[in-house]
């Protein structure tokens, strides 16, 4: 195997380690605030769950991500690790000051700006582009209108319930978070499969693309060891900057999110959790009330979201640039 191709594969689990890492607050966040597990069992469940998510519901989204975005027989090794060094910078400079950007953003903007810096305009293909831009887009939208949904009607269906009612929000939050794991571990882990896969496509290893099974053992593996660790910083962020939650706010959440991001992995759209998580707490929260909300606090995470894409390009073309200098 070409030392290139070594480098591509590690800077690609490095990218799924910090990916899980992430994400795993997202996951975790409310479950903690809510009292429901102890944060290291909340993290163990969601790690074991993100592990076994693509060997129970395939690997559609691989194939979007490593062939309908990018013209793979133009690529090189050295577009694909500035792309992955682009993303991983990004996460890095989201995750120190505690914002829950898009690793899902970060990963399509540094594969962007790497493949235009290599090979131009004409590597993208612009349909499927469209197609992942416009999922990604969506799926706040999406998640914060059945967040709002989904917890007016469990506000209707409990109205005459007593207090111990969160007793069962408590612990029906085992399998919306098992759930939720799952269905990330389905979407997110399953991205890092599309770039090794596309980097074995491009280096002669792989006839055409094609996942193996390996593949998606090793890139599994990565994401729910990342998991493990949990991202604390924002964990603080998604659990308390928004809004007290409670055990009804976060079951409704993770059970919104996990509609979402199941729905869009069987059709094969790479969806940002964090994005979708963000946007269902956002969203149970104005349920009851709009003031409810930390707006303030939603709006730097847009920002933060709707930079990323351009930010990671950019990161990603000047990695490039720098990798064929020193490359000659």
């Amino acid at each position: 195997m070409p030392t290139e191709l070594v480098i591509v594969i590690a800077l690609a689990l490095l990218f799924n380690f910090l990916n899980g890492m992430r994400d795993s607050s997202n996951i975790v966040a409310t479950m903690i605030s809510s009292r429901a597990f102890h944060p290291q069992t909340a993290l163990t469940i969601t790690a074991v769950a993100e592990f076994l998510g693509p060997f129970l519901f395939g690997v559609v989204v691989a194939k979007t991500i490593g062939s309908e975005i990018v013209e793979a027989e133009v690529l090189t090794l050295n577009a694909i690790a500035a792309c992955l060094l682009g993303a991983i910078l990004w996460n890095l400079i989201t995750w120190y000051f505690g914002l829950p950007g898009s690793s899902s953003h970060a990963l399509i903007g540094g594969l962007i700006g790497a493949v235009i810096m290599q090979a131009g305009f004409d590597a993208v293909k612009v349909t499927g582009l469209y197609k992942v831009l416009i999922v990604l887009f969506a799926s706040p939208l999406i998640g914060f209108a059945f967040g709002f949904i989904i917890t007016r009607l469990i506000y209707f269906l409990v109205q005459n319930a007593t207090p111990h009612i969160n007793n069962f929000f408590k612990g029906a939050q085992f399998f919306t978070a098992l759930a939720l794991g799952l269905s990330h571990g389905t979407n997110d882990s399953q991205k890092t499969m599309g770039i090794i896969t596309l980097s074995l496509v491009i280096s002669g290893v792989l006839p055409e693309f094609q996942v193996p099974m390996g593949v998606v053992a090793v890139s599994a593996a990565t994401m729910a060891l990342g998991c493990s660790f949990g991202g604390w910083r924002l964990i603080r962020t998604l659990g308390g900057k928004f809004y007290k939650i409670r055990p009804l706010h976060s079951f409704s959440t993770q059970l919104t999110s996990a509609l979402v991001i199941f729905s869009a992995s069987i059709l094969g759209f790479p969806v940002s959790t964090s994005q979708v998580v963000s946007s269902a707490i956002i969203g149970v929260g104005a349920s009851e009330r709009f003031s409810k909300v930390r707006w303030s606090v939603a709006g730097d995470i847009a920002i933060s979201w709707l930079i990323t894409i351009p930010v990671s390009a950019l990161l990603a073309g000047g990695v490039y640039v720098l990798i064929s200098m020193l490359t000659g």
